[in-house]
Formats: structure tokens, C-alpha cells, sequence
């Protein structure tokens, strides 16, 4: 960062293990990227205390306003998104690190229209989606006709509930197909597991939640990573597969390779309008 060029102030909301990561990157090497901690929020507030400095926490949410965030980080739930990120786009640019908020079509409507009234950018995150940008060039030029993304994951690694859960307590002795659709429908019933979907789906914005397709599978034999493919077909024949494999300790819900991928995303979060923006 060049002499006399001011920080940019970012905001955490939620503090997890991903919060947790973000905040201490923040503290150690945000300032020779030009980035500073303006605050960390988190609805246990118990958590922050011995770990985050009492004059970073933000005590109520509706008070953020006060410390002049120019970039706010949720890393919380897809709850935020939907109640907060409209004020959050009015006052600061905003990355959703629970992108399947957008997967109800209201809130995706309504935070495409702030961004573009208030100029400031909605960043989502590419977190374990391979190829994102490449899918959004296609989209751009009209190329891409269909868009499949299957996410393979040990069965203690999801957070699931109802018919769902009761499938994936069931994939404990065998591979059990738990979803495969349209990502829409599967956002509201694993909404902490499938972010990777949401963010193909806004890359995509020509298919979107209805038109990408997820595919998600419990595999008892994962015990130590998760499996991202992505499938992107085009006019005359053209397709790309990838797979990737994200190390994961047993049982979490976010591969450890992700981290970083969240680390790159916000030091390029800046300068790019009022728009939606996968980065």
C-alpha cells in the first residue's frame, strides 16, 4: 500500500471457524494489503471475548453503521443476508459468505437492485467452485447451455435436517444420493452445505437457481475430504468436467482449502461498482 492511501475498513459478521480465520488474517496481514478490522460481530457474544479486542466488537448488528465499514464480511448464516443485507449494501460493499440466501428469489431481486442504486458491489465468493469465473465468461457471451454441480461430502460433514438428515444418517453404511435438482429447491434444506451451488448459480446468471443443477451425495468413505465436480456444456459439443478435492478434517462442514480461497476473495473485494461480482 502506497504512502497516504487510506485502509479499507472491513466488517466480520459471524465468528466461526471461517470468521475466525478472516479475523486473524485481518489482525496479521491486513495492514500490508491495505485492509484493517473495523469490526466482528457474532450472536454469541460471549465467543469474542479473549480473542477479539473489546474495542472491535460490535454488540448489536443495527449498530454497524458506527464504525464506518467500507466492506462488510458475512460468515454467518443466510439468515443475515436476507434480514441485513439490504442496509449493508446501502452503506458499504458487501460479501455474502452464505450465498444460498440468494436462492430466495426476493432477497437475490432486492440486493441486485441496492447494489446498483448505491454503487457499492454484492461480492460472492467462489469459496470451493473451480472454474467460477471461466463459467461466468461463458454466461456472459451466451455460451453456456447447462451447468451441473455435485458436491460429495462424508455424511458427519452436513448440517442437515428432516428428510434430508434422516437420508444422510442413513448414508453412514452406504454412498446415498441426498438431493439431485434444481439448486433452488435444495438451497432452504442444506443451507450451511451448499454454498458452492449457490455461488455456480449466480455465475450463471442466465440458469440461475432454477436452470444449474446440484447434485448432492453423502459417501461414508470421504473421511478426511469433500468432492466438488463441476459439469459446463456449450453449443457444438463443447463440455468441461472438473473435480476437485478439498481436504477437510472429519466432520467439518468447510474444506480447509476454502479458508484461503475466502483470504483471496477479499483482497480483491474493491472498485468494481454497483453489480453482482464473483470473486
Amino acid at each position: 500500500m502506497s504512502e497516504g492511501q487510506s485502509r479499507r475498513r472491513v466488517g466480520i459478521v459471524g465468528y466461526g471457524h471461517l470468521g475466525q480465520y478472516l479475523v486473524r488474517r485481518l489482525q496479521e496481514d491486513g495492514p500490508q494489503h491495505g485492509l484493517e478490522l473495523a469490526f466482528v460481530w457474532n450472536r454469541d457474544a460471549n465467543k469474542l471475548k479473549g480473542t477479539v479486542p473489546a474495542e472491535l466488537q460490535l454488540g448489536k448488528l443495527t449498530k454497524f453503521l458506527e464504525r464506518c465499514a467500507d466492506i462488510i464480511v458475512e460468515v454467518a448464516h443466510p439468515c443475515i443476508a436476507q434480514t441485513h443485507g439490504e442496509s449493508f449494501l446501502k452503506a458499504a460493499d458487501f460479501m455474502v459468505g452464505s450465498p444460498t440466501a440468494l436462492a430466495d428469489a426476493e432477497t437475490e431481486l432486492k440486493l441486485r437492485k441496492v447494489a446498483q442504486q448505491s454503487g457499492h458491489t454484492l461480492y460472492i465468493p467462489s469459496g470451493a467452485l473451480w472454474g467460477g469465473q471461466d463459467i461466468q465468461r461463458m454466461d456472459e457471451r451466451g455460451m453456456l447451455q447447462a451447468l451441473t454441480v455435485t458436491m460429495v461430502k462424508h455424511p458427519n460433514s452436513f448440517r442437515l435436517g428432516g428428510h434430508l438428515g434422516e437420508l444422510a444418517q442413513h448414508a453412514r453404511q452406504e454412498r446415498t444420493v441426498l438431493y439431485n435438482g434444481p439448486v433452488r429447491g435444495l438451497c432452504p434444506l442444506a443451507p450451511n452445505n451448499v454454498n458452492t451451488m449457490a455461488a455456480a448459480c449466480l455465475a450463471a446468471p442466465s440458469l440461475g437457481f432454477d436452470g444449474v443443477q446440484g447434485h448432492l451425495v453423502a459417501d461414508p468413505d470421504l473421511p478426511d475430504y469433500h468432492v466438488v465436480e463441476v459439469e459446463a456444456t456449450g453449443p457444438g459439443g463443447f463440455s468441461v468436467h472438473t473435480r476437485r478435492k478439498n481436504p477437510a478434517a472429519c466432520g467439518a462442514v468447510t474444506g480447509t482449502a476454502t479458508f484461503a480461497a475466502f483470504w483471496s476473495s477479499l483482497l480483491v473485494c474493491h472498485g468494481h461498482g454497483g453489480r453482482v461480482y464473483l470473486c
